[in-house]
């Protein structure tokens, strides 16, 4: 029970990433509060809270500064402390620079960087006090160049500089921060995502073969990392990545 006791918040954990680790966090004794865009967290929550964990459930688009101060705010009022910011919630827009609309380039920098922003900002004082950790949901992507994903690249790039920068302001305030770059993951995000192309079992058998190891990565994989970063205190910094050999 490494965690016993500890509030931990996960964004997006309403399916894939995000449930693996809030069910894991709970696993280890962490309080979690599971926040979606929309209601499809409150499954988790009942699920930990039905297995013996602790869980609240908060629905809210993590881009607006007012959901990210009350989900903080919440928090505190239900737990009293907070150990653990997950900044997980994302999406993908695909797409070249030529092709990708200001609507989508805007969209995708306000839910995968302005969140992460938002949430630390107001988060950061009750971390100071629990010296705690904060965790940022990057993407193997933040570290290679793949086609078709100019904007999501972007928006990754600056989530793995960010925590870099993070790390340096919170050190002496003994906040750790770290960020996990995940390689493609078989995730309920990534069927629907599959199931607009043409052929969804041609689309995801390429999404395979450009894995070194020849397969999807599991949420638990994902998870289990997210936990390491979570609970190793001589690591703060770095962008652990976990995409089956995709950056060698």
């Amino acid at each position: 029970m490494h965690l016993k006791g500890k509030a931990a918040i996960v964004t997006g954990a309403g399916a894939g990433i995000g449930e693996a680790t809030a069910k894991l966090f709970a696993q280890e004794g962490a309080k979690v509060v599971c926040c979606s865009l929309s209601d499809s967290a409150k499954k988790v929550v009942k699920e930990i809270n039905e297995g013996g964990g602790t869980a609240f459930f908060i629905q809210g688009d993590v881009a607006k500064e007012k959901v990210c101060k009350t989900i903080i705010e919440d928090t505190i009022s239900h737990y009293k402390n907070l150990y653990i910011l997950f900044n997980n919630a994302g999406m993908v827009i695909p797409g070249v620079v030529h092709e990708n609309t200001a609507e989508e380039w805007d969209r995708i920098m306000a839910v995968n960087v302005r969140s992460i922003f938002l949430l630390s900002k107001y988060a950061y004082p009750y971390l100071k006090q629990t010296q705690g950790t904060i965790i940022n949901n990057s993407s193997v992507l933040a570290l290679k160049g793949v086609k078709n994903r100019a904007a999501y690249s972007a928006s990754k790039g600056a989530v793995s500089a960010l925590t870099r920068a993070m790390a340096m302001d919170y050190m002496e305030d003994n906040i750790r921060v770290n960020a996990i770059c995940p390689g493609t993951t078989d995730t309920p995000s990534l069927s629907q995502r599959l199931a607009k192309y043409t052929d969804p079992q041609e689309a995801r058998n390429l999404f395979i073969a450009r894995q070194p190891m020849k397969r999807l990565g599991r949420p638990e994989e994902i998870a289990q990392a997210v936990l390491f970063l979570a609970t190793n205190e001589f690591t703060t910094g770095i962008n652990l990545s976990i995409d089956g050999g995709m950056t060698i």
